[in-house]
């Protein structure tokens, strides 16, 4: 049903010269909100293993 409003509402729009600002308006809110309420952050979980300090402390193991 929001599919049919959306594309009545672009017709009447498109009369008047607003389908451009209409279409991107409704293009930022969509990205918005799908970088919004996204729950995955890779940032977060992002590791890259010991560094320097780590293995001042702990020495090779290796023979």
């Amino acid at each position: 049903m929001a599919t049919t409003s959306s594309a009545s509402l672009s017709t009447q729009a498109h009369g008047h010269g607003l389908a451009k600002p209409l279409a991107e308006l409704r293009n930022f809110w969509r990205q918005f909100v799908a970088k919004a309420f996204n729950p995955y952050r890779p940032e977060l979980h992002y590791m890259r293993g010991p560094g320097p300090a780590w293995r001042a402390k702990h020495p090779s193991r290796s023979n």
